[in-house]
């Protein structure tokens, strides 16, 4: 079962022109849902991971999954605010200005293996913030995975231009 057959597309949403690409579709279907946390469970339970990174919210839901199956823990990177005690922030840009995640400053130890996941990659700006969080934390990227990358917005090519590993379970290109 491919698990961009379970992805819904909402056309002109959050705005005109914009293919959305939905995993809610993915994530309410049991198979869809079991194909796309086994799949990464086999691809990281023999790697050395320490904790799991979830981005705000979709990256929740796969990471709390992932990190109970694999017998990590879990640790959340919210939007701006949402954290009760004291916080590291990074600012990213968006098409019009600006957001800002952040991570609790006792959260990943020194030296911890991280693995920071999330829902889809577009243009990496949130996923390229969680992992100079991680790292401002001094912990090590060990990847970042997501069930959708779209290329053409070039996310991928932005994390690995900066040195990260990233996994996608599918992509929509140019579609």
């Amino acid at each position: 079962m491919p698990i961009k057959s379970r992805i819904r597309t909402v056309p002109h949403w959050p705005k005109k022109g914009i293919m959305f690409r939905d995993i809610t579709t993915l994530l309410k279907d049991p198979v869809g849902l079991k194909v796309c946390i086994d799949d990464l469970v086999k691809r990281y339970q023999d790697k050395d991971i320490d904790v799991i990174v979830g981005i705000d919210s979709r990256g929740f839901i796969l990471g709390g999954a992932l990190a109970y199956l694999l017998g990590k823990g879990f640790v959340p990177v919210r939007k701006k605010g949402k954290l009760p005690a004291e916080t590291e922030r990074e600012e990213y840009a968006l098409e019009y200005g600006t957001d800002t995640v952040e991570i609790h400053k006792d959260a990943i130890i020194k030296g911890q293996k991280v693995l920071i996941v999330d829902d889809l990659i577009a243009t990496g700006g949130t996923a390229m913030a969680a992992a100079k969080l991680v790292k401002k934390l001094h912990g090590q990227v060990v990847e970042l995975a997501f069930i959708v990358d779209l290329p053409d917005l070039g996310g991928r090519k932005k994390l690995e231009t900066a040195g990260h590993q990233v996994y996608a379970q599918t992509f929509f290109e140019g579609e």
